[in-house]
């Protein structure tokens, strides 16, 4: 049972990354139920409900059996690295705001892990997709508008989210598109022509009208369209083409960046465009680079032979 003081400090924090940070509603349920499970283990491990006082005297080796305790439920070092870093967000604002000593927590240190690598397509591949997501429905607006939507994640370097979050305010689409990222950060993303006449193709084919307040992208009903229906449009266009399972809709987002990158873009430029907080996200794209740089290198090599 978590002691109703340790209730209190949670939701406190929770409304101070909501309200001045703007995290999202999917980010602030992981991090509630990554620090509501840590105060649940430790009410279970300490014998007592921990109030303020005694999460103030939490030593490196509760940590250590709340991090194994975790472990063993196989939780990844991936995942339990993301929840220790929730934990540590919530005892720096217990310092600040209820001078709670951090440092038996702060000094746990996250398990090493492999960061996984966006998996970008080929360019020849990123064109392939967009040609035939035209052919996936016989009914001529829909294909328009799945048509318009893998464009735009290609083209703007957009997330499923944020292609599907446009509404006809967004109209008409000129030189670039403003858009509403992760915790409501606003960018302006340039539109390429094909973008647009993608766009200009559905919206003239659409059956339903185009209201400011009403979203862009129409399901076959009329109501907003599905992140699901697009990624179910991208499963059947991998299979015709014969394309890998990591070809989903997100990967459009990660070809833009890295063929930006290839054709000689500006890292911090790219991180821009793709609305990411800091380079060290933009940069995991230089790491696919080098990693293709590498495979040449050892099939071309006498050595590597």
């Amino acid at each position: 049972m978590i002691s109703a003081a340790a209730r209190d400090a949670l939701q406190g924090w929770l409304n101070h990354h909501k309200s001045l940070r703007g995290a999202s509603p999917h980010t602030l349920d992981a991090y509630a139920r990554d620090v509501a499970g840590f105060l649940a283990f430790m009410t279970e491990h300490k014998g007592a409900s921990q109030g303020l006082g005694a999460l103030a005297k939490l030593t490196v080796s509760d940590m250590r059996s709340w991090m194994a305790f975790t472990r063993g439920r196989d939780v990844g070092a991936r995942s339990l690295a993301r929840k220790l870093s929730a934990v540590k967000s919530f005892f720096r604002w217990l310092a600040e705001r209820e001078g709670v000593d951090p440092a038996a927590v702060l000094a746990a240190r996250a398990p090493k892990f492999q960061r996984k690598l966006p998996r970008p397509l080929s360019p020849d591949a990123a064109r392939a997709v967009i040609d035939t997501t035209e052919t996936q429905h016989p009914t001529t607006w829909i294909a328009a508008r799945d048509q318009a939507v893998v464009t735009l994640l290609y083209g703007c370097g957009l997330r499923i989210s944020e292609a599907l979050g446009l509404t006809g305010r967004a109209l008409p689409v000129g030189d670039s598109l403003r858009i509403i990222g992760k915790g409501g950060k606003e960018r302006i993303v340039p539109v390429i022509a094909p973008a647009r006449t993608a766009l200009a193709r559905y919206i003239d084919l659409c059956p339903y009208p185009t209201e400011p307040d009403a979203p862009l992208f129409r399901g076959a009903r009329g109501g907003a369209l599905s992140p699901r229906a697009v990624q179910k449009l991208m499963a059947s266009v991998r299979m015709q083409l014969g394309l890998p399972a990591t070809a989903t809709p997100h990967a459009m987002r990660h070809s833009f960046a890295t063929h930006l990158l290839n054709a000689g873009g500006d890292l911090r430029a790219i991180q821009e465009l793709l609305g990411h907080a800091t380079l060290s996200t933009t940069q995991a794209y230089t790491a696919i680079d080098t990693a293709r740089l590498m495979d040449v290198y050892n099939q071309a090599h006498p050595k590597a032979r």
